[in-house]
Parts: C-alpha cells; structure tokens; sequence
C-alpha cells in the first residue's frame, strides 16, 4: 500500500521527503496523483486507437499509445508540481489560467478518439452511407460527361425523322389533291383524269422521289448516330464499373462520420458533450484542487526549503559583490599611485 501510495506521490510531482514530514497532505496528492495516472493511461488507449485506426497494425498503435500516453502523462505531472501555493489566489489563477488552457486542449485531444470508439457501430453506419452518397455523386458526374452528347445525337435523331415525315405528310397531301381532281370530290369538281389532274400527280411524284432521296440519306445518318449512341452507352457503362467505393476508413473520415452524427442526432450531440465535458472536468481536476485548496503543511515546508536555496544564493551573490568591490577600489588604488610616481618622476626631470 505504501508502494502504491509513494507511486501516485510520484505522478504528482511532489517531494516525498517533505511531504512525509506533512502526513495530512498525504491523501490530497495520492488523490492528485492517482488522477494525473489515470488520464495518461486514457490518453494511452486514445493515442492507440487513433493510430490504429491510420495504421491498422496492432503493433504500432500499441507503441505509439504508450508514447502519447507517457508524453500526456509527464505533461500533466509538469503543469501540476509547477504550481505553487503563495497565499495570493488573484495570483494563483492567472498563474493556472495558461495550464488550464493546456488540459482544455490535452482534454479535448483525448476525448476524441474514446468518443470514435464508443460511438463505433453508428459511426461505421454512417461511413457506409458517406461511401453510398459519394458512388451516387460519382454516377452523377458520369452521367453528366455523357449526357449532354447523348441529348444531343437523340436531338439529331429526331430532326432527320421529322424531316422524313415532314415530307412523307406533304406527298400524302398531294397524292389526295390529286386523287380528288381526279374523282371530280376537289379541285376542278370535273371527273377525269385531265391535265390539272397530270400535274397535280407529277408535284405527288416529285415529292415522292425527294422523299425516296431524303429517306435514304436520313437513315444513313440516322443508323451512323445511333451506332454513336450505342457506342456511348458502352462507354459509359465502362465507366460506371470503373468506379470504386471510397476508402473511408482513416481517422479524419471517422471524425467527419461523428459530426454528421451529433447534427443528425440530438442524443448523441448531447452524449458527444457529456463525454468532453467528463474528460475536461477530470483533466483540469487537478489543477482546480491546487488553486482552490488552502496552503498547507505541505506548500508552507517546500516554501521554507525554496527559501533556503534562494537565500543561499543571494547570500552567495553579496559575497561576489563584495570581493568584485574591494577588486574595484584595489585596482583604483594601484592606478593612483603608479599616475603620482609618473608625475614625480617628470618633476624630477625638470
């Protein structure tokens, strides 16, 4: 229990010699410590799912969550045993108010990827209706690259056929001119086959020879763009299984699939919160119980110890001034007695 107890003493920073001399304090930063421990090894399991996610190798996403959470975990331990205790709380907090920037960011790095794994099942869901609507856009894209020439040989088509029956309805017009000069029902009202009935058949028949004529240059050109549109059919059906369905399994595709989640969904938006909120109260924990707890046995011992090192110094530090003084005035001493041996000997000289 005592291993256990020094242990968490570690993670939280603190001197175990002072703080054995101060055994009320003992369980404020077991619990402390216990935090800072615990977050890394949160921070471990976020790192490795994340990369494994990346990576899908067991092996890497072990290493590297092992990294990341020792690297979370002497970050936390840092920004908490940097603290201290002076009795001035004005002070105090916006000295922790950087720190507590840290755990928000530290927190929110965290909570991500735990979220991405306990919202896993609706997440892959969704990930499979991201791949569906993106192969529709992909089909969509492929239709339009082969609409608009399609519209436009149908369009062709469909001017050549009119033509035909544009004038297919104009013989059959004067086929019936002639026909009724001819039966006395139109025209001249006469019946028999006279001459405005001779040419009224010679204007049939030459609108059935230009019939002839233009029928067979339309179904040339009409059988040349439907073989144009069955080509196009072949290749559009090429590419349509040339498409793929998106690989949509690396990290940023999970992060995107749980925020159309949290819009969609108002229970998971809440529990996406819940989760943040979990996670920052147990990452800025620590640093709230050392700014809001009153100085104790513990701050007031290390304080005296800091003191002394300082006093030391400073101490230290007169002593150097002192020598560099007397240093000084020897020195401005030496310079006066060699500038009047100088001067005497000039007077003597004169």
């Amino acid at each position: 229990m005592n291993r256990l107890k020094e242990f968490f003493w570690l993670c939280a920073g603190v001197n175990n010699d002072i703080l054995n001399k101060c055994p009320s304090e003992s369980s404020k930063y077991v619990g402390i410590g216990a935090t800072i421990f615990f977050t890394g090894v949160f921070a471990a399991l976020a790192g490795g799912y994340a990369l494994y996610t990346i990576f899908d190798s067991y092996w890497v996403a072990a290493i590297f969550g092992v990294i990341w959470g020792l690297m979370i975990f002497n970050l936390d331990r840092f920004i908490v045993s940097s603290m201290r205790k002076n009795g001035e709380p004005r002070q105090e907090w916006l000295s922790a108010l950087p720190r507590l920037v840290l755990a928000i960011i530290i927190s929110i790095v965290i909570a991500k990827p735990l979220e991405l794994k306990i919202f896993e099942k609706e997440v892959e869901a969704e990930i499979s209706h991201m791949i569906q609507e993106d192969l529709a856009a992909q089909e969509q894209t492929v239709k339009q690259r082969f609409n608009e020439t399609r519209t436009r040989l149908n369009e062709e088509i469909l001017s050549l056929k009119n033509e035909i029956s544009e004038k297919a309805s104009k013989r059959d017009e004067l086929r019936k001119i002639a026909q009724e000069e001819a039966d006395g029902t139109g025209g001249s009202k006469q019946r028999n086959a006279g001459p405005i009935y001779q040419i009224k058949k010679a204007d049939a028949d030459r609108v059935e020879a230009e019939l002839q004529t233009l029928v067979a240059t339309n179904n040339e050109q009409i059988n040349e763009k439907e073989n144009a549109l069955a080509q196009l059919d072949i290749q559009e059906k090429s590419a349509f299984g040339e498409m793929k369905e998106s690989q949509l399994t690396g990290l940023a595709s999970r992060i995107e699939a749980l925020d159309r989640l949290t819009k969609k969904s108002s229970a998971i938006w809440a529990a996406h919160w819940f989760i943040m909120l979990l996670f920052l109260a147990v990452e800025t924990a620590p640093i709230f119980v050392k700014i809001i707890s009153q100085r104790g046995p513990y701050d007031f011992v290390l304080k005296k110890e800091e003191y002394g090192f300082e006093a030391a110094y400073y101490e230290d530090l007169a002593k150097v001034n002192s020598v560099i003084k007397k240093r000084s005035a020897r020195l401005t001493q030496d310079e006066i007695d060699y500038v009047q041996n100088r001067l005497g000997l000039s007077l003597e000289k004169t």
